[in-house]
């Protein structure tokens, strides 16, 4: 069983108050892909311009992520995104973004892609996961991510597109911005009342919300002592859950809830380094091994 993932594929420039990286490897696609990866077969699908080195790619490939479906766009620029935490590492600041060939993204899902039955549409356009879900009809799971960009600029678009999923990621504030209601328990269920079977609300450090129409609870973060880089935590959450939920080809409640604990098991190492760096250096042994603590943890 595959899970496909479209989305972003990006360079990030990273400041942090203790350190600073250029040009890494990041993308909302990518941290998905290979959290995934520990869990199932993916398919990514995503652009990226003739400065795209190819060992990147087969980083991707060699952790036994299918990239037939990135597109290389030759003569133009892969999309790049700079950002500065703030010391509490939980707020930061876009300083620059260049789209890029990200700009113009039409994505066409390969015919060999097109019998994935788990699907993942990453933060993008609503216009654009739309026209993704065009092409998947017989997907068995639908989820996608969203962002306040696209809830101030294409609110009719997403909530069209809120209507054809089955599952909606966003976090604590787009919540509260798409609904407008500051509290956050009735903003998960209005939320789910726009189209989406399930919600989960992501809190940063404070873990999780689901809502769904039988349950709603709170799953809490895994606690983390050295945060180098929080960025692609989200995306790396997301991916664990889907990556699970597709391995046991179920989303039944009880393995959504078993699906939450292993995204945000493997958010947790995401956080521990830049890019993909902490990723790489771990498996499904470290998931499980992780996941046991979280388990204690929780137990009382």
């Amino acid at each position: 069983m595959s899970l496909l993932v479209v989305g972003s594929v990006a360079f990030d420039s990273v400041e942090t108050p203790t350190a600073t990286r250029d040009n890494v490897l990041g993308g909302s696609a990518t941290f998905f892909s290979y959290a995934a990866s520990y869990f199932t077969s993916v398919r990514l699908v995503g652009v990226v311009g003739e400065d795209w080195p190819s060992e990147h790619t087969k980083l991707l490939s060699d952790q036994g992520i299918d990239t037939s479906g990135l597109q290389v766009v030759p003569g133009a620029k892969t999309f790049r995104w700079r950002g500065k935490y703030e010391p509490n590492m939980n707020d930061r600041e876009t300083l620059e973004i260049h789209l890029n060939v990200f700009e113009t993204f039409d994505p066409v899902i390969p015919d060999s892609y097109q019998d994935c039955q788990y699907v993942f549409l990453a933060n993008g356009s609503p216009v654009i996961q739309m026209k993704v879900l065009d092409q998947v009809p017989q997907a068995k799971l639908k989820v996608a991510d969203t962002m306040d960009l696209w809830i101030n600029m294409q609110r009719d678009e997403l909530c069209a597109m809120l209507k054809r999923i089955d599952g909606l990621v966003l976090n604590d504030a787009e919540a509260k911005l798409l609904t407008g209601d500051e509290n956050l328990v009735r903003a998960g269920h209005k939320v789910r009342e726009m189209g989406p079977k399930f919600v989960v609300i992501k809190k940063g450090e404070h873990g999780a919300m689901f809502f769904s129409q039988d349950e709603t609870y709170v799953m809490p973060a895994y606690p983390t002592p050295d945060v180098v880089d929080p960025t692609g935590a989200g995306d790396s959450f997301a991916g664990g859950m889907m990556g699970y939920l597709t391995e046991q080809r179920d989303h039944s409640p009880a393995t959504l809830k078993q699906a939450l604990a292993y995204g945000t098991v493997v958010a947790s190492y995401n956080v521990e380094d830049f890019s993909l760096d902490r990723m790489r250096a771990i498996g499904r042994d470290d998931l499980e091994a992780r996941l046991k603590d979280y388990r204690q943890m929780l137990s009382f």
